[in-house]
């Protein structure tokens, strides 16, 4: 299943702010700064991604659910492998 290139503007948006907080823990960890900030903006790279890849299974099932035959369609343990990888 391919994704909708519209529906993922926001996640696309999401992982770049992400990636532009991770290039800030890097220039920390460079400038040898307090280990607290450090660990504040790797907290906060880490939840963006954790939110984008929500984003991206929930799309997917979505999309599964409206172009399939309903819930049965859906390969319940493949999503479910999904949610978990994201855990």
């Amino acid at each position: 299943m391919e994704l909708d290139a519209t529906q993922m503007t926001p996640v696309i948006n999401r992982i770049k702010r992400a990636q532009g907080q991770l290039a800030g823990v890097l220039r920390l960890l460079e400038e040898g700064r307090d280990c607290e900030d450090v660990v504040t903006q790797l907290a906060a790279v880490s939840k963006a991604l954790d939110r984008a890849g929500f984003a991206i299974v929930a799309s997917g099932l979505q999309q599964c659910l409206a172009e399939g035959d309903g819930v049965d369609s859906v390969d319940v343990k493949k999503m479910e492998k999904l949610f978990l990888s994201l855990a």
